[in-house]
């Protein structure tokens, strides 16, 4: 066998027999190849004077080195503080984070979770609500079952009701709870909610918070009290559009996220509506901008920081038990002037 100049992988893969993946798995040292497929790999590698390019080996080594992190959407101010909390105690040490959008495709979170697993990430880190669908959870169950028995680190953000992983856990029934009773104290009695598809897990315990709270208190919310649309700012915009459309009947309206809370404000102003004047407005999640909205927005406030660096550092810490750990974050209620007593 003639040694080829600049010989690649794929030369040496032919020579040996094998497939290009396993050649540069023997090249690399894992113990996953066959001790005979090794040697014929290192043989032809030898007899090809075959140099493996460096900045290839610099990225294969780096993926044990590698978090990845998948959320809905990056874009979304929840979302990109979550993921700066992970990147600063990734920082710390010295890890580097690939950071992925799903824009709440079920599918797109399990194929990214494929692909994160063929690059041996150190860790996965899933931000934001699970899904209530059984094909989703069976599916990422397969992909994470696997990566865990390798060695592999998993943690989440919010309710992931089927996968035994360490968990940060927001309090969104509670703090959807908390938001109702100050409302009721402020006199209101008639709402209006805002909620995403009832298909992610916050979305259900943030209105079945909201809803019980009122319960107790002997308030109603009535199913067409509750408008469902995208959860963002143009999905807030959408749905308040079309409770003004058939006819505001609420003292106060409640978006289970702040990205909704604003363009639902939007909504209303562009209809020549004050707030909190003719309707008062809460959100959820206290991202940095609400705090700078004319007026500024009632919300139930999250340390959204700290729900990143405390899912990595779950991730990272050594569980020999395997038992699920579960951090609990409770939210605070932040009284603003979006909303107004009752008239």
């Amino acid at each position: 066998m003639q040694p080829r100049p600049h010989s690649t992988l794929e030369d040496v893969a032919k020579a040996a027999g094998v497939s290009p993946a396993t050649a540069s798995r023997a090249l690399n040292g894992t113990t996953q190849v066959r001790p005979h497929l090794r040697e014929r790999v290192l043989k032809a590698a030898e007899e090809l004077a075959y140099t493996p390019n460096a900045h290839a080996r610099a990225l294969a080594g780096a993926a044990h080195r590698t978090v990845g992190v998948i959320c809905h959407d990056v874009s979304d101010p929840y979302f990109a503080a979550v993921a700066g909390g992970i990147m600063r105690v990734a920082s710390d040490h010295d890890l580097l984070v690939t950071l992925a959008s799903t824009f709440r495709d079920p599918e797109r979170e399990v194929a990214y979770v494929s692909m994160l697993r063929a690059e041996r990430a150190a860790a996965i880190l899933l931000i934001g609500s699970g899904f209530e669908n059984p094909d989703w959870e069976r599916a990422l169950g397969a992909e994470l079952e696997p990566y865990l028995k390798g060695g592999g680190r998993v943690a989440v953000v919010s309710r992931h009701r089927s996968l035994r992983v360490d968990t940060v856990l927001p309090e969104n029934r509670a703090g959807a709870g908390a938001m109702a009773r100050a409302l009721l104290d402020l006199g209101h009695r008639r709402f209006t909610v805002l909620a995403g598809p009832r298909t992610l897990t916050t979305v259900a315990d943030r209105v079945g918070g909201f809803r019980d709270e009122l319960r107790r208190a002997g308030v109603a919310l009535r199913p067409a009290d509750i408008v469902e649309s995208a959860f963002t700012r143009d999905g807030g915009y959408a749905a308040m559009t079309e409770v003004l459309t058939r006819g505001l009947d609420a003292t106060c309206v409640f978006a289970v996220t702040d990205v909704m809370a604003i363009g639902a404000v939007a909504a209303l102003r562009d209809r020549g509506l004050s707030v909190p004047a003719d309707v008062s407005v809460a959100g959820f999640d206290d991202i940095p901008i609400v705090r700078d909205l004319t007026p500024p927005l009632t919300t139930v406030a999250l340390p959204l920081q700290q729900l990143g660096e405390r899912a990595i550092e779950l991730a990272l810490t050594e569980n020999p038990g395997r038992r699920r750990r579960i951090h609990r974050m409770a939210g605070e209620v932040v009284i603003r002037a979006s909303t107004a007593k009752a008239l």
